[in-house]
């Protein structure tokens, strides 16, 4: 059993989606943010895929926290720009470049691109790290298009232009709930949830991990 899982990450925004998430899931779990840990290390992203930057984070975390530690890697993927964004998503255009400034700069470029090549998914994998046993790794997708301009203001980083068919609107149009039920972080949490109860480390009966 364990009683304390920390999300390995430093934004604001995303951690509290994942604790958000998994608060809801398992109630009795103190979960923390390396903003409970100060003196944390924040690990170069030197992987070339998901899986390699989320272990970094994770492992990372693992070491500095003696705990359970998630991290996660996600990035837009765009079928119009093959391979401009993906594990490169923050930094497309400069990593200290706005994230209202990079979508002007993509829905630019696909100005004239057509509906039928607008396809685009957002790709994330969580890292699980625990002291003493080799992290495991998960991945989930969201499909959807860009959208031709930016709508919304809820969410975060590339949301506002992430056009989702099935509800006729973006990612930031969606309230916390409607997003947390089909996006990428809230499948692959749902994910990692899954396993927990599979390796019997949750008891859900009394609320505790």
């Amino acid at each position: 059993m364990i009683r304390t899982l920390v999300i390995a990450t430093h934004n604001v925004k995303k951690a509290g989606e994942m604790v958000t998430i998994l608060g809801r899931r398992f109630p009795g779990l103190t979960i923390k943010t390396l903003a409970d840990y100060p003196d944390a290390p924040e690990p170069e992203e030197t992987g070339t895929t998901y899986p390699e930057n989320a272990k970094i984070k994770a492992d990372s975390a693992c070491a500095a926290t003696g705990e359970w530690c998630l991290a996660d890697d996600a990035g837009l993927e765009i079928d119009a720009l093959p391979g401009e964004l993906g594990v490169f998503s923050k930094r497309f255009a400069g990593e200290e470049t706005p994230f209202p400034e990079k979508m002007r700069i993509i829905l630019d470029r696909m100005k004239e691109t057509p509906e039928a090549e607008r396809g685009a998914r957002f790709n994330c994998t969580v890292a699980l790290a625990r002291p003493g046993e080799p992290t495991i790794t998960f991945t989930a997708l969201c499909e959807g298009r860009i959208a031709t301009e930016p709508s919304g203001n809820r969410g975060f980083g590339y949301d506002p232009i992430f056009w989702l068919p099935q509800f006729g609107c973006t990612m930031a149009d969606l309230t916390a709930d409607q997003k947390h039920a089909i996006s990428h972080r809230g499948k692959v949490l749902a994910e990692v949830g899954d396993w927990l109860d599979a390796a019997g480390v949750s008891t859900h009966e009394t609320g505790l991990l």
